[in-house]
């Protein structure tokens, strides 16, 4: 990747969006054929091309925290293979120790793209599923202690071997989980999508011949390296820190540090994670494939370039991590809910590069997705509902903070209403934003939001996992922290307040209600600073009450005739 580029520009650019268009009809193809709602309508899977070593050269737009982990899974999956492979197998794969996976739920089902009979590349997906065993219905069990709890362990697998499904695996996984026809059905579209990609990288090497093509990968990620480089030499030298929490497990938590210093230099950036917490008997240790791509991930969304989304960006970063921590957890660790962990990660790194690049950061957000897990049987079949439903974003120094988006490291989706009542035995009661909830600041942050559930059925079991409770959303510059999140349970006259993250499942009844309100965004510079005409804006849209106005804004709000108005005078004199 060192040498001088031999691909015509021209030419690069044509091929690289073809590379990415394929990526795309990967992705297309797992939303139009997958079964279960955290797949189709969630969007919690991601996609990508790997050349025949494993390094990435086009991504599906889908979860940049899975995105940056595909190369240590390829390459433990071809050291497990040696030259077993062939142009009809799909392989499969999901466990953190055994095949450099994330987290069980989280199955990699990948294709090699084959060329006149030479390996050329992969097609790859991961998807999240609905279930694949353990002690918690949906396998994101918080209060496991080893692996073993969280589910169905898949080593490097075929699935289908030279164009024969393996049907024993196809049983074993099935009796395994909960919902097995979900499970296949995701598989499938899996499989089916890998073909997509594959079947769209023969068309191109047989439109441009293997030489142009193989070429182009690797000027693409050489490129890639260049501007990442160019990026970071933009970056101020020097040592940035930073710390962050995740709240803890269950009714007693113990807070778990996030500690973070972000080494730049002239061309290159170390990302260490010392002085973290050890690995906790708890399913929130990240596997450090992960912790690298949500690295990838935070760095890459402060770099203004277009830089191709490959493998040779990654190249510019070097990600450390304790072993043991909780960012870098040995076996038998548990890790069903490392997601929140990574969410936390990439905030904790947006902290230390807003001392560098402050115009380039925002404030601390809602802190990722909310996962709730409602389960239960329904005419005698289990059924599993689970969403990542994502908030809100913090101010930065342009903007207010966004609401009803998702965090950086997950581009995904809630489910819509309409959806989940049609197929489980769930009514939303309530799905909204809090006015006076965003962080003041003279950006103002994302309000929060609140969802609320009603089981009816006659039992259910609720899970959850959120976050930003006891540690809220920072601001930045002197804007306020947002607000902190909330879980409770209505049951009839009853009302208690749930921990952010449940160390079992809680059980409902009929007509119970579990309501949540997702932690808001922290402001962005002084409160009082904000125009007061956006404050006025915000109190006619019902996003900032007239109270809260005065209160958090300095800003005096009146009523003229059927209209509001700003009392300047008053005003005045409170920001004094």
């Amino acid at each position: 990747m060192t040498g001088q580029q031999t691909t015509d520009p021209f030419l690069l650019e044509v091929l690289r969006n073809a590379f990415d268009t394929i990526a795309e009809e990967v992705t297309l193809t797992i939303i139009r054929t997958a079964y279960s709602q955290i797949v189709r309508d969630s969007l919690d899977f991601s996609t990508a091309l790997c050349d025949a070593e494993g390094k990435t050269f086009a991504q599906g737009v889908c979860t940049p925290m899975h995105l940056g982990s595909f190369l240590d899974a390829l390459r433990n999956m071809l050291n497990e293979l040696g030259g077993d492979i062939d142009p009809d197998d799909y392989y499969i794969m999901n466990d953190p120790y055994a095949a450099a996976g994330q987290h069980l739920p989280d199955i990699y089902v990948v294709k090699p793209v084959f060329y006149e009979g030479v390996l050329k590349g992969w097609s790859t997906t991961l998807a999240h599923h609905s279930d694949v065993g353990g002690i918690v219905a949906g396998s994101n069990a918080l209060g496991a202690t080893e692996i073993w709890q969280e589910g169905f362990r898949i080593p490097v697998l075929k699935l289908v071997d030279r164009g024969v499904r393996n049907e024993t695996l196809w049983k074993l996984i099935g009796l395994n989980v909960r919902t097995p026809e979900l499970v296949h059905g995701d598989l499938q579209a899996q499989m089916a999508a890998c073909a997509t990609g594959a079947r769209g990288m023969e068309r191109l090497y047989t439109r441009y011949g293997v030489e142009t093509i193989d070429t182009a990968i690797e000027d693409l990620n050489a490129y890639a390296k260049r501007l990442a480089a160019a990026e970071i030499s933009d970056i101020p030298n020097g040592i940035y820190r930073f710390t962050d929490h995740i709240d803890g497990i269950g009714e007693d938590p113990e807070a778990i540090i996030l500690n973070v210093a972000v080494t730049v230099g002239d061309s290159d950036v170390i990302i260490d994670w010392e002085g973290s917490s050890p690995q906790v008997a708890g399913g929130v240790n990240s596997t450090f494939p992960f912790t690298k791509a949500c690295a990838y991930a935070a760095l890459r969304s402060v770099m203004s370039a277009d830089i191709p989304n490959c493998h040779g960006f990654t190249e510019t970063v070097d990600v450390r991590a304790p072993i043991g921590s909780v960012v870098r957890p040995v076996s038998p660790g548990p890790c069903g809910a490392r997601g929140i962990t990574g969410y936390r990660m990439i905030d904790c790194l947006f902290g230390a590069l807003a001392q560098a690049v402050p115009d380039r950061v925002a404030a601390d957000g809602s802190g990722g997705s909310t996962l709730p897990t409602i389960s239960g049987s329904l005419d005698g079949k289990p059924y599993i509902f689970c969403e990542t439903a994502m908030g809100t974003w913090g101010a930065s120094r342009d903007n207010d903070g966004q609401e009803g988006v998702p965090h950086i490291g997950a581009n995904q989706s809630n489910v819509p209403i309409e959806m989940i009542e049609a197929t489980y035995p769930i009514r939303i009661e309530r799905y909204g934003f809090v006015d006076d909830s965003g962080g003041p600041g003279k950006q103002r942050g994302g309000l929060s939001i609140r969802r609320e559930y009603r089981v009816l059925s006659d039992t259910a079991l609720l899970n959850v996992r959120s976050d930003k409770r006891a540690y809220p959303p920072h601001g930045l510059f002197g804007g306020a922290e947002g607000q902190p999140s909330m879980n409770r349970i209505d049951s009839g006259n009853d009302s208690r307040e749930l921990p952010v993250l449940l160390s079992e499942p809680v059980t409902m009844r009929r007509n119970d209600v579990f309501r949540h309100m997702m932690a808001s965004g922290g402001g962005y510079g002084n409160a009082f600073e904000r125009d007061s005409q956006a404050v006025l804006d915000d109190v006619v849209l019902g996003k900032v009450s007239i109270d809260g106005a005065k209160r958090d804004y300095g800003v005096v709000i009146i009523e003229s005739g059927k209209t509001l108005k700003v009392d300047e005078t008053a005003t005045s004199v409170i920001r004094a």
